[in-house]
């Protein structure tokens, strides 16, 4: 018989080696690896898949982390709804004012290490904080908590209630919480309170320490055991247990006042909004959360406030408002009349100051400007701008303001005056 190799199914010369359809090379030109380059694509795709959901719960987790450290101030929401119809309305729309309240509450985790809780929780520091619309600049007011004050009847945590009175600024917090003191400054400024935030010891010690540290100038060493600071001249850069000493120190700080010691706190402040704002920390992942972290952690607000969604409504206008315009002021005060030991306002220079803030018209401020006078029309001073200098330009220095003046007004208007304050611009050593 003839050779029959042709007629195997191999085809000529390939004499039945097994390389017919299904077991070798088809005509595609399709391999024995083609099955495991398909298992492989498909490990592959379920492995990004898995990174991806993997980095999706994370994302969660840090986000139910950072909105779970925000208490929301229900008790404050409701007792400001009662008194809805007595509150100032609103005159600029995209205007905002915030009451910022500095507790010295010693109760909570980390906070007893600060002094015996006596149960009555005070306002160690109030700011009304300002943001105008469009967020073209921002204006911090401190409110000095021994401000002689009509306070309204308020809501005890108890459930009773006070009567009005008239006393230190700092009882309404003290009396009746965050509420009262809204109220309060509402009735003391006309102003419309949009929001409030209330942060302790341990949440601004945080803060400071996750920016890992804010640099202040000191014109002389610092050795006072109350405040727990030991600190040479110079620039130094206070971690959070410092700076919270530094912030709060009466005795061995200046001249022992309330007043020093809220321009030491803007100062303060002016120098952490910097270091917050500066690209290594807005633009590194491993600095800004520890920044978020402590930002929201030890913080009650207002239930609009209380998500991370509400402070990023917020603040995102913040980043593009220059140093130059966020200010920093006290209100203009003066020693009360029947005690020494207590402050009240100076007019009309703090009616004046109100009332631009509430309809969000500039103003300027310069270090030196007329220092809390007597407002009674003595030397160096007239009682009509008692607390404040009139600026004979916006943006431009008075000449005997002792500083530098910012801050803007068209040239068709008045020009805007003049407070006393400093700007987040400002270096404290100069």
């Amino acid at each position: 018989m003839s050779d029959t190799a042709d007629a195997s199914p191999g085809g000529p010369g390939t004499a039945g080696r097994g390389l017919g359809p299904g077991t070798g090379a088809s005509a595609s030109g399709a391999g024995p690896d083609r099955p495991r380059r398909r298992r492989w694509t498909r490990i592959t795709a379920l492995s990004a898949v898995g990174v991806l959901v993997a980095a999706a719960v994370a994302g969660w987790a840090v986000y139910a982390k950072l909105e779970g450290n925000i208490t929301p101030d229900e008790a404050a929401a409701a007792e400001l709804a009662r008194y809805e119809k007595e509150r100032p309305t609103a005159l600029v729309k995209d205007a905002r004012n915030i009451l910022l309240i500095g507790s010295d509450s010693r109760a909570g985790d980390g906070n007893a290490r600060y002094g015996r809780d006596s149960g009555t929780e005070r306002s160690d520091t109030a700011i009304l904080l300002h943001l105008a619309a469009g967020r073209r600049d921002a204006t911090a007011v401190s409110l000095p908590r021994d401000l002689m004050v009509d306070v309204p009847g308020c809501l005890r945590p108890d459930g009773t209630r006070t009567r009005p009175m008239f006393t230190m600024f700092n009882q309404a917090f003290a009396v009746g919480g965050s509420a009262c003191a809204i109220r309060t400054v509402e009735k003391l400024t006309d102003i419309r309170v949009d929001h409030h935030v209330v942060v302790d010891f341990q949440g601004f010690e945080k803060m400071v320490d996750a920016v890992d540290g804010v640099e202040v100038c000191l014109r002389r060493p610092i050795d006072d055991e109350d405040a727990g600071l030991s600190l040479p001249a110079g620039r130094v850069t206070l971690n959070g247990e410092q700076a919270l000493g530094y912030v709060r120190a009466r005795k061995s700080l200046g001249n022992g006042s309330d007043t020093d010691r809220m321009e030491r706190q803007q100062r303060f402040l002016g120098a952490l909004v910097n270091k917050v704002r500066s690209n290594d920390v807005l633009l590194n992942p491993a600095k800004l959360y520890p920044v978020l972290d402590a930002a929201t952690s030890s913080l009650t607000t207002d239930p609009a406030l209380a998500s991370l969604r509400g402070l990023y409504e917020l603040v995102r206008g913040l980043r593009d408002i220059p140093t130059e315009r966020v200010r920093f002021l006290t209100v203009p005060r003066e020693s009360y009349v029947h005690d020494a030991n207590r402050d009240q306002l100076v007019q009309p220079a703090a009616r004046e100051l109100f009332e631009r803030l509430r309809r969000d018209e500039p103003l300027v401020v310069a270090r030196g400007a007329a220092r809390n006078p007597a407002g009674d029309g003595g030397p160096g001073t007239s009682g009509e701008n008692s607390g404040r200098t009139p600026a004979r330009s916006a943006g431009k220095s008075d000449g005997k303001a002792g500083g530098k003046a910012v801050g803007e007004a068209s040239e068709n208007s008045s020009p805007a005056p003049t407070f006393s304050g400093n700007t987040a611009a400002e270096d404290s050593c100069t």
